[in-house]
Order: C-alpha cells, then structure tokens, then sequence
C-alpha cells in the first residue's frame, strides 16, 4: 500500500497540471515552427511572382510587403503591450527584435548560405536604417545617456511614424526594376497562396510567442529578458523563416530586404504607434539594448560593404555577438 502511494505521489508530480501545461505548450512550439516554415515557403514563392508582376524588384518587395507582414508580430505584442502600460515588453519587443533580426536571422541565414548584397541596399536602406537607430537613441537618451526622466513623447511617435510613411512612399515612387526575368506571372493563386503564408508565419509567431514564455515563465524568467529574448525570438520568427526559405531560394533581395524592412518597421511604424498611445519613461535595462542595436546595424552594413556579399564567417560573429548579448541578460 506505502508502495502504491509512494507511485502515485511520483506521478502526480512528474504529470500534474503544471508539468502537463508545459509539455502541451512545447507541442505547441513545435506546431508554430512547421507553420513558419511552410508559410515562409510560399510566402517568398508568391512575393517573387507579385513583384515580377509589378515590375519592381525583389529588393523592394522585401522591404515593403514582406517587412510589413513578417512585422506584423512585433505589432501585435508591441501595440497590445503599450495598451496595457507593460513598457518593458512594449519597447524591449521592438528593440530585441531588430537585434536578434541582425544577429541571429541574418547571421543564421548568412551560415546557411551566403547572402549577396547590393549598392542600393547599402547605400539608400542600410544608411536610412543606421540613422534611423541613431535617431532614436538620441529621442530615448540625448546626449548624456540615461538618466531617470528620460521619456518617449507622442510627439516624438508621431515623427517616426511619419518617416515611414515617407519611406515606403519613396520605394514605390523611384521604384527599382526587376532584376532578373521570373519564369512566372503572378497568379490569383499567388495572391492567395501569399495570404496564407503571411497567416501561417503570423500566427505561428503568435503561437510561439504564447507557449514559450509560458515555459520562460515556469522557470522563473523575468518579464525584461522575456522581452528581449523569447518575445523577441518567437516575434521574429517569420522573419527567420522568410529570409531562410529565400536565401535557399536564390532571391537575395527578399531575404536581405525583409530583415532591413522589418527593422524599419519595427523602430519607425512599431515604436511610433506605441508612442502615440502610451508615451512612457525610459527604463535604464533599455539603455545598453539600444547601445547594441546602433552597432549591430553599423557592423552589419561594414559587412554589407565587404565584397557586396555576407559571408559565413560574418554571419557566425553576428551570432556569437547574439549569443553572449543572451548569455548577459540571462545572467544578469
């Protein structure tokens, strides 16, 4: 009878709920990713075929309607986050996102294969992106780093959003050619095929975000590193997705120009939306985030620069600088 007890005490503790929510949740992690990656195969498939179409360039389609679907997470959790006066998920979202987008993604993607780069992405996108980032340390901190007052205005949101707005009106109005011959028109399947693959990526990220930091939040993680860690992760997981599939793909453009467009999207239309409807304090974790973040986009551009090509052994530093940015955070 001490014997039976004993069995059942074990198993109530090796099966209880708790123990039976976390293996559901990471069935559940494993379901987002087979939607990521299958939603990212025919997402670049479709947006090869519209931007043929449309006579512009993968490069464009990469970082307009590609960017904007595959930020369409950081939008959700940033926006809902703002909403609910959460600050640290609501800009530890935005600016974990673009750091992992360019360290992790690019750098995976870059170790995986080879990324070739171009003069325009460098010279027009990659430069807008650098002072773009610089724009918005020096909004957060000024000149003198953090300091307890520091804050985020409506004012100062509604100046990002704007330049997005700018942004995107600019790409279509000087529109780049295609740059090679698609061997195929877009379709209505290509329409709907691009729908559902952006679901796919959307609510795979979704489903990712929710179930890991459920696990993150049974080990006792704290909202911050949640943020700019697994929040961060699961939101940039279509991005992953899409610039993998992509680069295996032969279509460059769509698989630079969704990182740099997601980023753009994330610091410009993201942070801007949650300024103008949340403005909030500065927290001082934010300040060695956004540090990192103006020379992560620095050194991604001097490797853009580099024989006009990412190489693997750019990609594995942008992943080491990843990797030990995590292992802080953990740590601390």
């Amino acid at each position: 009878m001490g014997i039976f007890v004993a069995s059942a005490s074990v198993k109530n503790t090796l099966f209880g709920d708790m123990d039976t929510n976390i293996i559901l949740d990471c069935i559940l992690v494993i379901i987002s990713i087979i939607m990521l990656w299958k939603g990212a195969d025919w997402l670049v498939d479709s947006a090869s075929e519209i931007a043929h179409t449309l006579k512009v360039s993968d490069l464009i389609i990469g970082l307009t309607v590609v960017a904007f679907g595959t930020s369409a997470p950081e939008f959700a959790v940033t926006i809902s986050a703002a909403i609910s006066q959460q600050t640290d998920i609501s800009i530890g979202n935005v600016i974990g996102s673009n750091i992992f987008n360019l360290g992790f993604i690019l750098g995976g993607t870059a170790i995986i294969h080879p990324i070739t780069t171009s003069s325009k992405l460098f010279n027009r996108d990659g430069l807008f992106l650098l002072i773009t980032t610089a724009l918005i340390f020096f909004l957060f901190f000024g000149f003198d780093g953090w300091t307890p007052n520091d804050s985020f205005t409506i004012i100062e949101g509604i100046l990002l959003f704007s330049l997005l707005i700018g942004y995107v009106a600019f790409l279509f109005i000087k529109k780049d050619p295609p740059e090679e011959v698609h061997p195929h028109n877009a379709s209505w399947k290509s329409y709907v095929f691009f729908m559902i693959g952006l679901f796919l990526i959307v609510y795979g990220g979704h489903l990712m975000v929710k179930h890991a930091s459920s696990v993150a939040h049974y080990w006792g993680v704290s909202d911050w590193v949640i943020a700019v860690t697994i929040v961060a992760a699961g939101t940039s997981a279509p991005e992953f997705a899409t610039s993998i599939s992509a680069a295996l793909k032969g279509r460059h453009g769509i698989a630079l120009g969704n990182l740099v467009g997601s980023d753009l999207f994330n610091l410009l239309g993201v942070l801007g939306l949650a300024g103008m409807i949340n403005p909030t304090l500065i927290g001082e974790d934010i300040y060695s985030s956004v540090f990192l973040l103006v020379i992560m986009v620095g050194l991604t551009l001097f490797m853009i620069r580099t024989n006009w090509r990412i190489s693997r052994a750019e990609g594995t530093i942008l992943v080491v600088i990843n990797l030990i940015r995590w292992y802080y955070n953990f740590a601390s």
